[in-house]
């Protein structure tokens, strides 16, 4: 970029523009967090990326008064542009917002260069502020650049990296239905048989019920994935509490078939999570309790509970929801294949208890998809299962760490 009029004037204003640093960042953090409704916590999570903006902004000053700075792609400036994009692809960012910070940024920095070239000493013409202009949206453009182009890599790398996950999801629920196809027709074949046994035409009833059972289960869980693969800012948003019971509502009947009691704890965080996301995983952890529960305990039981809290390192709220129970617990030998598709503990297949090794997974891959984890804890007396989620907007802060529910406190859910 050429600039045919030396300016007097540039040098002035980019001194005033780096002494000022400081100040427009803390202006350019305001307007930030009234836009995008974000923590201003969770914009500049630590000092060092905090630390990043005056920088940014002397990198301005420094092609403001000589345009030959912050060209090279290689530069400190552009660096910690990209970090900042980086940053914004993991806090879940849209695009669009990444280009209005820069919007506000460009409208601070100029209304504070307007201000201070009135107040210079130094006599200018209308063409050398023009110049000045044009050099400040040059070098906004260029961090802006910078800063865009590194979320989109992240994007691209994210969104590769979804599409492997989702074909090898796809070749095993394949192999997986043509599995339970092929049980059920091969079922279905030998019940034609008039000379068949009663007792094995009782069998193959089984096999053929437990086959469809299944299939209906995995394709309901499949019906409920793509309510939660959309843009996350189309979701349907509830209260956590409200997505609890719900979940809760929907299993009360296998839990009563099945003599397990099921509580909602009462200090559940009130924040927003995404409503098909939240539903889902909790009813698939919910019925793998009622699932698993321990025939020998004369009371069986499974609690949903939740606190918000902040994510180590990175300075961001997040909810924690846990189903906790008194059931048969996972052998210790087998808690590292747990979150896998299709695995099934060993005891469970050896007692008969029909499922199809998906629900873990798809917890897993929901919560993952949302920015969360989930993991699984084994305390003496029982299992939990527990997921996260980004708190973006949370109304009440919750406490870490909620001491657990001894089996005499539970109530059933009626």
């Amino acid at each position: 970029m050429q600039h045919a009029l030396p300016s007097p004037l540039a040098p002035v204003l980019a001194a005033r523009l780096r002494d000022a640093s400081t100040t427009l960042t803390a202006r350019w953090l305001e307007r930030i967090t009234a836009h995008v409704h974000v923590d201003p916590n969770r914009i500049f999570p630590t000092d060092e990326l905090l630390d990043h903006i005056p920088l940014l902004l002397r990198g301005i000053a420094d092609h403001l008064a000589d345009p030959a700075h912050l060209v090279a792609a290689d530069t400190a400036v552009v660096a910690h542009a990209r970090e900042l994009g980086a940053l914004r692809h993991a806090q879940g960012f849209s695009l669009f917002e990444i280009l209005k910070e820069y919007e506000l940024l460009g409208s601070i920095v100029l209304a504070f260069l307007a201000r201070a070239a009135g107040e210079a000493a130094a006599s200018c013409v209308a063409a050398e502020l023009f110049g000045c202009s044009q050099r400040v949206f040059h070098a906004i453009a260029l961090v802006q650049e910078a800063t865009a182009a590194e979320y989109l890599n992240q994007m691209q790398e994210k969104l590769a990296e979804r599409e492997e996950r989702l074909r090898q999801f796809n070749r095993t629920l394949t192999h997986e239905l043509r599995n339970r196809i092929g049980a059920a027709l091969g079922a279905t074949q030998l019940l034609e048989l008039t000379e068949l046994p009663e007792s094995k035409r009782r069998e193959l009833m089984r096999v053929l019920s437990r086959s469809t059972t299944e299939m209906q289960a995995v394709l309901d869980n499949l019906l409920e994935i793509s309510r939660v693969t959309g843009d996350a800012r189309q979701q349907r948003h509830v209260r956590l509490p409200e997505a609890a019971r719900e979940a809760v509502r929907e299993l009360r009947d296998m839990a009563q078939a099945a003599g397990v009691f099921i509580r909602v704890a009462p200090d559940m965080p009130d924040c927003e999570v995404p409503a098909a996301a939240v539903e889902l995983c909790l009813t698939n952890l919910i019925a793998n309790a009622i699932k698993y529960a321990d025939p020998t305990r004369p009371e069986r039981w499974v609690e949903v509970r939740g606190y918000t809290t902040t994510e180590g390192g990175t300075g961001e709220r997040e909810a924690v929801v846990e189903v906790r129970d008194n059931g048969i617990g996972v052998p210790a030998d087998q808690r590292d294949q747990l979150f896998q598709r299709f695995f099934r503990v060993g005891e469970v297949r050896a007692r008969g208890i029909e499922g199809s090794g998906l629900g873990l997974s798809i917890v897993r891959e929901t919560v993952e998809g949302l920015g969360g984890r989930a993991w699984a804890e084994f305390p003496l007396d029982g299992s939990i299962f527990a997921f996260s989620l980004p708190c973006r907007r949370e109304i009440e802060r919750g406490t870490p760490g909620p001491a657990p529910t001894t089996g005499a406190e539970m109530r059933s859910v009626r």
